[in-house]
Protein backbone atom coordinates (compact mmCIF):
# COMPACT_ATOMS: atom_id res chain seq x y z
CA UNK A 1 0.00 0.00 0.00
CA UNK A 2 2.77 2.16 0.84
CA UNK A 3 4.30 1.59 -2.79
CA UNK A 4 0.83 2.96 -4.19
CA UNK A 5 0.51 5.79 -2.15
CA UNK A 6 4.04 6.73 -3.03
CA UNK A 7 3.42 6.21 -6.56
CA UNK A 8 0.28 8.59 -6.82
CA UNK A 9 2.23 11.20 -4.50
CA UNK A 10 -0.68 11.13 -1.86
CA UNK A 11 0.16 14.04 0.45
CA UNK A 12 0.34 16.06 -2.99
CA UNK A 13 -3.21 15.91 -4.02
CA UNK A 14 -3.87 18.03 -0.63
CA UNK A 15 -3.07 20.68 -3.11
CA UNK A 16 -5.93 19.72 -5.66
CA UNK A 17 -9.39 19.95 -3.96
CA UNK A 18 -8.38 24.06 -3.68
CA UNK A 19 -8.41 24.11 -7.84
CA UNK A 20 -12.37 23.18 -8.20
CA UNK A 21 -13.13 25.15 -4.83
CA UNK A 22 -11.31 28.96 -6.46
CA UNK A 23 -12.99 27.78 -9.75
CA UNK A 24 -16.75 27.56 -7.75
CA UNK A 25 -15.94 31.09 -5.39
CA UNK A 26 -15.39 33.25 -8.80
CA UNK A 27 -18.29 32.13 -10.36
CA UNK A 28 -20.25 32.40 -7.17
CA UNK A 29 -21.04 28.79 -6.61
CA UNK A 30 -21.20 26.63 -4.08
CA UNK A 31 -17.86 24.06 -3.95
CA UNK A 32 -18.88 20.71 -5.32
CA UNK A 33 -17.46 18.10 -3.37
CA UNK A 34 -17.81 15.43 -5.69
CA UNK A 35 -16.05 17.65 -8.87
CA UNK A 36 -13.24 18.38 -5.69
CA UNK A 37 -13.01 13.98 -5.95
CA UNK A 38 -12.45 14.28 -9.55
CA UNK A 39 -9.60 16.57 -9.98
CA UNK A 40 -7.87 14.37 -7.18
CA UNK A 41 -8.72 11.16 -9.12
CA UNK A 42 -7.24 12.62 -11.92
CA UNK A 43 -4.42 14.06 -10.19
CA UNK A 44 -3.34 10.97 -9.35
CA UNK A 45 -4.12 9.46 -12.35
CA UNK A 46 -1.17 11.41 -13.85
CA UNK A 47 1.24 10.93 -11.14
CA UNK A 48 1.06 6.89 -11.82
CA UNK A 49 1.43 7.98 -15.91
CA UNK A 50 4.34 9.69 -15.18
CA UNK A 51 6.20 7.17 -13.37
CA UNK A 52 5.37 4.86 -16.09
CA UNK A 53 6.54 6.67 -18.91
CA UNK A 54 9.72 7.56 -16.81
CA UNK A 55 10.33 4.42 -15.32
CA UNK A 56 13.05 3.83 -17.62
CA UNK A 57 14.84 7.23 -17.18
CA UNK A 58 13.75 6.47 -13.26
CA UNK A 59 15.98 3.84 -13.33
CA UNK A 60 19.13 5.54 -13.55
CA UNK A 61 17.90 8.63 -11.91
CA UNK A 62 15.58 7.79 -9.52
CA UNK A 63 15.95 4.21 -8.59
CA UNK A 64 14.09 4.33 -4.92
CA UNK A 65 10.78 5.35 -6.73
CA UNK A 66 8.12 2.51 -6.63
CA UNK A 67 8.52 1.22 -10.43
CA UNK A 68 12.44 0.93 -10.68
CA UNK A 69 12.50 -0.21 -7.08
CA UNK A 70 10.25 -3.14 -8.05
CA UNK A 71 7.68 -2.27 -5.92
CA UNK A 72 4.97 -1.82 -8.46
CA UNK A 73 4.91 -3.28 -11.64
CA UNK A 74 4.88 -1.15 -14.77
CA UNK A 75 1.78 -2.91 -16.21
CA UNK A 76 -0.21 -2.08 -12.49
CA UNK A 77 0.94 1.11 -12.67
CA UNK A 78 -0.73 2.02 -16.56
CA UNK A 79 -3.30 -0.20 -15.41
CA UNK A 80 -4.19 1.93 -11.94
CA UNK A 81 -3.64 5.39 -14.28
CA UNK A 82 -6.42 4.17 -16.89
CA UNK A 83 -8.67 3.54 -13.68
CA UNK A 84 -7.88 6.31 -12.12
CA UNK A 85 -8.65 8.25 -14.95
CA UNK A 86 -12.05 6.77 -15.71
CA UNK A 87 -13.26 7.11 -12.34
CA UNK A 88 -12.40 10.56 -12.74
CA UNK A 89 -14.56 11.15 -15.78
CA UNK A 90 -17.53 9.46 -14.06
CA UNK A 91 -17.00 11.20 -11.23
CA UNK A 92 -17.12 14.79 -12.81
CA UNK A 93 -20.49 13.28 -14.90
CA UNK A 94 -22.50 12.47 -12.01
CA UNK A 95 -21.31 15.60 -9.77
CA UNK A 96 -21.55 18.16 -12.61
CA UNK A 97 -23.32 17.16 -15.93
CA UNK A 98 -22.42 17.21 -19.14
CA UNK A 99 -20.66 20.20 -18.94
CA UNK A 100 -18.63 19.29 -16.12
CA UNK A 101 -17.56 15.92 -18.13
CA UNK A 102 -16.68 17.87 -21.15
CA UNK A 103 -13.78 20.00 -19.03
CA UNK A 104 -12.79 16.97 -17.05
CA UNK A 105 -12.26 15.15 -20.71
CA UNK A 106 -10.33 17.97 -22.00
CA UNK A 107 -7.96 17.80 -18.37
CA UNK A 108 -7.56 13.82 -18.97
CA UNK A 109 -6.46 14.80 -22.48
CA UNK A 110 -4.29 17.47 -21.08
CA UNK A 111 -2.62 15.25 -18.11
CA UNK A 112 -1.94 12.42 -20.84
CA UNK A 113 -0.29 14.38 -23.51
CA UNK A 114 2.03 16.00 -20.83
CA UNK A 115 2.83 12.42 -19.27
CA UNK A 116 3.64 10.73 -22.61
CA UNK A 117 4.69 13.58 -24.92
CA UNK A 118 5.18 17.44 -23.88
CA UNK A 119 6.66 16.37 -20.50
CA UNK A 120 10.59 16.70 -21.84
CA UNK A 121 9.61 18.95 -24.66
CA UNK A 122 9.75 23.03 -24.64
CA UNK A 123 6.17 23.10 -24.19
CA UNK A 124 6.16 21.20 -20.82
CA UNK A 125 6.10 24.05 -18.54
CA UNK A 126 3.31 25.42 -20.06
CA UNK A 127 1.23 22.10 -20.84
CA UNK A 128 0.92 20.83 -17.32
CA UNK A 129 -0.27 24.83 -16.34
CA UNK A 130 -3.11 24.11 -18.54
CA UNK A 131 -4.05 21.05 -16.47
CA UNK A 132 -4.41 23.30 -13.76
CA UNK A 133 -6.24 26.10 -15.23
CA UNK A 134 -8.59 23.27 -16.24
CA UNK A 135 -9.07 21.99 -13.20
CA UNK A 136 -9.90 25.63 -11.74
CA UNK A 137 -12.09 25.81 -14.73
CA UNK A 138 -14.13 22.13 -13.95
CA UNK A 139 -15.25 23.75 -10.67
CA UNK A 140 -16.94 27.05 -12.48
CA UNK A 141 -19.27 25.15 -14.17
CA UNK A 142 -21.44 27.20 -16.16
CA UNK A 143 -19.80 30.53 -15.39
CA UNK A 144 -16.26 29.73 -16.43
CA UNK A 145 -15.31 33.09 -18.00
CA UNK A 146 -15.46 34.43 -14.46
CA UNK A 147 -12.94 32.04 -13.43
CA UNK A 148 -10.12 32.64 -15.69
CA UNK A 149 -7.96 35.11 -13.50
CA UNK A 150 -7.86 32.50 -10.58
CA UNK A 151 -7.36 30.00 -13.10
CA UNK A 152 -4.47 31.66 -14.44
CA UNK A 153 -2.68 32.61 -11.28
CA UNK A 154 -2.92 28.75 -10.18
CA UNK A 155 -1.54 28.16 -14.19
CA UNK A 156 1.30 30.40 -13.70
CA UNK A 157 2.03 29.25 -10.30
CA UNK A 158 1.92 25.40 -11.78
CA UNK A 159 4.06 26.93 -14.56
CA UNK A 160 7.00 27.41 -12.34
CA UNK A 161 6.77 24.37 -10.09
CA UNK A 162 7.36 22.43 -13.75
CA UNK A 163 10.44 24.72 -14.04
CA UNK A 164 11.39 23.65 -10.77
CA UNK A 165 10.49 19.94 -11.53
CA UNK A 166 13.17 19.82 -14.38
CA UNK A 167 16.21 20.65 -12.55
CA UNK A 168 15.39 18.16 -9.50
CA UNK A 169 18.24 15.90 -10.57
CA UNK A 170 20.72 18.19 -12.47
CA UNK A 171 20.21 21.03 -9.76
CA UNK A 172 18.97 24.58 -11.08
CA UNK A 173 21.13 27.70 -12.79
CA UNK A 174 20.13 30.86 -12.33
CA UNK A 175 17.50 30.82 -15.20
CA UNK A 176 15.72 28.43 -13.30
CA UNK A 177 15.57 30.17 -10.27
CA UNK A 178 14.60 33.56 -12.09
CA UNK A 179 11.53 31.74 -13.74
CA UNK A 180 10.08 30.07 -10.83
CA UNK A 181 10.08 33.68 -9.22
CA UNK A 182 8.24 35.35 -12.35
CA UNK A 183 5.79 32.68 -12.24
CA UNK A 184 4.84 32.73 -8.35
CA UNK A 185 5.02 36.80 -8.74
CA UNK A 186 2.51 36.95 -12.03
CA UNK A 187 0.56 34.09 -9.69
CA UNK A 188 0.34 36.72 -6.99
CA UNK A 189 -0.48 39.29 -9.47
CA UNK A 190 -3.31 37.05 -11.21
CA UNK A 191 -4.84 36.09 -7.78
CA UNK A 192 -4.96 40.26 -6.55
CA UNK A 193 -6.53 40.66 -10.25
CA UNK A 194 -9.52 38.27 -9.71
CA UNK A 195 -9.90 38.65 -5.85
CA UNK A 196 -10.75 42.69 -7.14
CA UNK A 197 -12.91 41.97 -10.10
CA UNK A 198 -16.48 43.99 -10.60
CA UNK A 199 -18.95 41.41 -8.88
CA UNK A 200 -21.62 43.80 -9.52
CA UNK A 201 -23.65 40.86 -10.71
CA UNK A 202 -23.50 39.00 -7.16
CA UNK A 203 -25.92 38.56 -5.17
CA UNK A 204 -25.95 40.39 -1.67
CA UNK A 205 -24.74 37.20 0.11
CA UNK A 206 -21.33 37.94 -1.88
CA UNK A 207 -21.57 41.64 -1.84
CA UNK A 208 -21.90 41.46 2.19
CA UNK A 209 -18.81 42.05 3.60
CA UNK A 210 -16.72 42.14 0.90
CA UNK A 211 -14.02 44.55 1.78
CA UNK A 212 -12.91 41.99 4.60
CA UNK A 213 -12.77 39.29 2.73
CA UNK A 214 -10.94 40.95 -0.20
CA UNK A 215 -8.71 42.13 2.86
CA UNK A 216 -8.24 38.43 4.08
CA UNK A 217 -7.33 37.50 0.11
CA UNK A 218 -4.70 40.35 0.55
CA UNK A 219 -3.39 38.33 3.58
CA UNK A 220 -3.23 35.14 2.36
CA UNK A 221 -1.71 36.35 -0.90
CA UNK A 222 1.24 38.08 1.09
CA UNK A 223 1.66 34.42 3.09
CA UNK A 224 1.91 33.28 -0.09
CA UNK A 225 4.67 35.44 -1.80
CA UNK A 226 5.95 34.91 1.86
CA UNK A 227 6.38 31.29 2.06
CA UNK A 228 7.34 30.91 -1.82
CA UNK A 229 9.87 33.46 -3.09
CA UNK A 230 12.52 32.49 -0.25
CA UNK A 231 12.63 29.55 -1.22
CA UNK A 232 12.96 29.73 -4.79
CA UNK A 233 15.57 32.64 -4.81
CA UNK A 234 17.43 30.45 -1.93
CA UNK A 235 17.96 28.21 -5.37
CA UNK A 236 20.49 30.97 -6.65
CA UNK A 237 23.36 30.77 -4.02
CA UNK A 238 21.88 26.66 -3.48
CA UNK A 239 21.07 25.31 -6.38
CA UNK A 240 21.86 21.27 -6.12
CA UNK A 241 19.15 18.86 -6.79
CA UNK A 242 18.55 18.14 -2.97
CA UNK A 243 17.20 22.30 -2.58
CA UNK A 244 15.60 21.98 -5.93
CA UNK A 245 13.68 18.94 -4.55
CA UNK A 246 12.68 20.80 -1.66
CA UNK A 247 11.61 24.09 -2.84
CA UNK A 248 9.40 21.77 -5.39
CA UNK A 249 7.82 20.24 -2.39
CA UNK A 250 7.21 23.47 -0.73
CA UNK A 251 5.81 25.09 -3.71
CA UNK A 252 3.52 22.05 -4.23
CA UNK A 253 1.90 22.93 -1.37
CA UNK A 254 2.15 26.89 -1.71
CA UNK A 255 -0.69 26.28 -3.99
CA UNK A 256 -2.75 26.14 -0.64
CA UNK A 257 -2.59 29.67 0.58
CA UNK A 258 -3.17 30.62 -3.33
CA UNK A 259 -5.99 28.82 -3.79
CA UNK A 260 -7.27 29.64 -0.42
CA UNK A 261 -7.07 33.60 -1.37
CA UNK A 262 -8.63 33.50 -4.41
CA UNK A 263 -11.41 31.50 -2.25
CA UNK A 264 -11.47 34.25 0.72
CA UNK A 265 -11.90 36.93 -2.56
CA UNK A 266 -14.73 35.28 -3.94
CA UNK A 267 -16.38 35.96 -0.65
CA UNK A 268 -15.83 32.43 1.13
CA UNK A 269 -13.70 33.52 4.31
CA UNK A 270 -14.57 30.12 5.82
CA UNK A 271 -14.58 27.84 3.43
CA UNK A 272 -10.69 29.63 2.72
CA UNK A 273 -9.95 29.07 6.39
CA UNK A 274 -10.81 25.47 6.27
CA UNK A 275 -8.28 24.89 3.04
CA UNK A 276 -6.24 26.72 4.40
CA UNK A 277 -6.17 23.71 7.54
CA UNK A 278 -4.89 21.21 5.14
CA UNK A 279 -1.30 23.01 4.34
CA UNK A 280 -0.13 21.72 7.85
CA UNK A 281 -1.76 18.35 7.27
CA UNK A 282 0.06 18.61 4.07
CA UNK A 283 3.66 19.35 5.16
CA UNK A 284 3.43 16.98 7.76
CA UNK A 285 2.50 14.19 5.38
CA UNK A 286 4.93 15.13 2.66
CA UNK A 287 7.57 14.88 5.30
CA UNK A 288 6.84 10.88 5.10
CA UNK A 289 6.13 10.32 1.75
CA UNK A 290 7.47 11.67 -1.83
CA UNK A 291 5.42 14.23 -3.22
CA UNK A 292 8.12 14.80 -6.24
Amino acid sequence: MRALLELVRAPAALSVPGDTMAGAAAAGRRPAPGLALASVLMYWSGMALNDWADREADAVERPERPIPSGRVRPGAALGLAAALTGAGLATAAVAGGRRALTVAGLLAGAVWAYDLGLKRTAAGPASMAACRVLDVLLGAGEQARAAVPAALAIGAHTYGISVLGRAEVTGATPGTAERALVASTAAAGLAAASCLRDRAGAGPSRLRNGAAARAGAGVLIAGYLASTLPVQAGLRTRPDPENVRQAVRLSILGLIPLQAAAVAGGGRPATAGALLCSLPVGRWLSSRLATS
